[in-house]
């Protein structure tokens, strides 16, 4: 007891600094031990399976570049790749747009704005197994809420799921349900807007398209960078609508990447190519970024530095 209470008392800090500098650490210490074991330990094993035939039984046999020449032969990848893209391009543009309108919605100050913000926002907070059994029973093609809908006002029911043609624009209806996460992001934004640049605007005589395109949105496009951002690499990452709700079908419709991936080292036990699957992943996902970070960034205005980026 003694021995480990010097040896405590020689570790602590004497300094003021650094004993601030020892709080730190301890502070980040859960980033930085769930970035090394649950990030980058596992990249770097995928980094090394990529070379390796390994069905998680026996030992892994390297096949060196075998498993690349795998990918460029694989019909599944090609349109997992295309379901993926398909479903990006889609319900990024379409979800911003929407959380955006909503946002601006939700910032004039009436009686009970409080409870409509909430209402919107609660949603995007519901467990993705719980919205995948909602939806589950809306897109049901004999007793769904949707088809009910569409018979009332004497429309033919949809096969939502059980046809190829819809289920994809099913899947996106369904992710526009959580738009209520970025309205919050965009209604902060909206809020730190100063006031007198809109009584300045109103005094030119400036509308509210005018005020809109001329205030609100260069002062709101950091914000609107960042929701691309992220919903670009959230849509790259789609797992749980495809899996619980249409299991990549019908004939591979909605099979999105992450989820042949998943298929892939979990069900047919080949993490070595699932390994590849996943680095492809990073490093399309990096050439969005870096490629969103060239020609969109350069459209954003910081009002702090007088300058766009």
């Amino acid at each position: 007891m003694s021995v480990a209470t010097g040896l405590l008392g020689r570790l602590r800090p004497k300094t003021r600094r650094g004993r601030n500098a020892l709080l730190g650490y301890l502070f980040i210490s859960p980033f930085i031990l769930g970035f090394l074991f649950f990030f980058l330990g596992p990249a770097l094993t995928a980094l090394w399976l990529m070379f390796y035939d390994w069905n998680m039984i026996r030992e892994p046999l390297f096949v060196g570049l075998g498993n690349f020449t795998k990918l460029f032969r694989d019909p599944l990848f090609k349109q997992s790749l295309k379901v993926t893209a398909y479903y990006s391009l889609v319900s990024v543009p379409v979800g911003m747009v929407m959380s955006f309108l909503l946002a601006l919605l939700m910032n004039y100050k009436t009686r009970a704005i409080a409870f409509f913000r909430t209402l919107y926002y609660i949603p995007s907070i519901v467990p993705a197994v719980a919205n995948a059994v909602l939806w589950s029973f809306i897109f049901n093609t004999e007793f769904g809420l949707l088809n009910a809908v569409l018979r009332g006002i004497g429309l033919s029911k949809i096969k939502w799921l059980q046809d190829p043609e819809w289920a994809m624009p099913a899947l996106i209806i369904m992710s526009l349900w959580g738009i209520g996460g970025g309205m919050v992001i965009y209604l902060a934004g909206l809020q730190g807007i100063p006031e007198p640049l809109y009584e300045a605007a109103e005094i030119d005589g400036a509308g509210r398209l005018a005020k809109l395109r001329h205030i609100t949105i260069p002062l709101m496009s950091p914000v609107i960078f960042y929701n691309l951002i992220m919903g670009i690499i959230g849509s790259f990452q789609v797992f749980t609508a495809g899996f619980l709700i249409t299991s990549g079908g019908p004939q591979n419709s909605t099979l999105f990447y992450v989820l042949y991936t998943y298929r892939t080292g979990i069900q047919y036990f080949d993490m070595g190519y699932a390994s590849v699957l996943a680095w492809v992943l990073f490093l399309i996902i990096l050439a969005f970024t870096i490629f969103v970070f060239r020609y969109v960034g350069g459209m954003v205005y910081y009002e702090d530095v007088g300058e766009r980026a």
